[in-house]
């Protein structure tokens, strides 16, 4: 049964806190990088639609669950079932049209709702609640989705595609002029309003340059490839030669 299996993991889980060396010595904070390098392994198989993998990887990831959640109750914090107890109240109370009798007419109007009943919550802002530890790029989409539930918003795509162009012309003016901080910042804005109008054309801006980073690997790998053939590495190479094997990659 899956109760039973359940509590088997959660007692394995118990057992390494009290008899394993290494894992008595970790607390919440020296596992947290651990924490999210696992959820980006389940990303990344969810990617690759590796459903072998991605098994595992949230197996991984289902133990940081249970060891974060062991850690806080040898401190005394909470228990596992506190944290079931929580996210399970929490989910019934956000889904009011589910678990109750509000109606709604589509996804929008549970994402508006969710926001509302944030605020209703305690939150001072709409914008409150995101983690610092999240990519700056997923925290700039996150952001404006969140303001855009409650209507700040562009109507049209076609002036965020303005904005966009506005802010290419602003970084090339504070170039131009050479004030380094001035640049830094126009290159934000026009970062900003990229990940905007990847919003409107609906993609998600994190996956789209995670996506991109794999595909530029991929093409640099067959460069050093195409070199070692040749007993050779990128040093004993230049760019003309290595442009050459990287057009190949492009057309392979």
């Amino acid at each position: 049964m899956l109760e039973n299996k359940f509590n088997d993991f959660v007692t394995i889980v118990k057992k390494l806190r009290k008899e394993c060396p290494w894992d008595k010595e970790q607390t919440n904070d020296s596992i947290k990088a651990a924490t999210l390098e696992e959820a980006y392994e389940v990303v990344q198989a969810i990617d690759e639609k590796n459903f072998d993998e991605l098994k595992k990887e949230i197996g991984d990831l289902f133990l940081h669950v249970i060891f974060h959640t062991q850690i806080a109750e040898e401190l005394g914090h909470f228990n596992i079932e506190d944290v079931i107890d929580s996210i399970s109240e929490k989910l019934i109370r956000r889904h009011p049209h589910v678990f109750g009798n509000k109606v709604v007419g589509n996804s929008e109007d549970v994402k508006s709702n969710w926001e509302a009943m944030k605020l209703s919550e305690g939150r001072k802002s709409v914008v409150d609640g995101l983690p610092e530890a999240m990519s700056s790029l997923l925290f700039a989409n996150r952001l404006q989705e969140k303001v855009a539930k409650v209507g700040f918003d562009w109507k049209d795509k076609k002036d965020v595609w303005k904005k966009c162009e506005e802010e290419l012309n602003e970084l090339k003016e504070a170039e131009e002029n050479s004030v380094p901080e001035f640049i830094e910042e126009e290159f934000g804005d026009l970062l900003f309003a990229l990940v905007n109008y990847a919003r409107f054309i609906k993609v998600n801006p994190e996956d789209a340059l995670r996506k991109t980073n794999q595909k530029f690997m991929k093409r640099f790998r067959y460069i050093e490839k195409k070199l070692a053939e040749q007993n050779k590495n990128v040093l004993d190479s230049n760019l003309e030669e290595m442009d050459i094997y990287w057009n190949e990659s492009k057309k392979k």
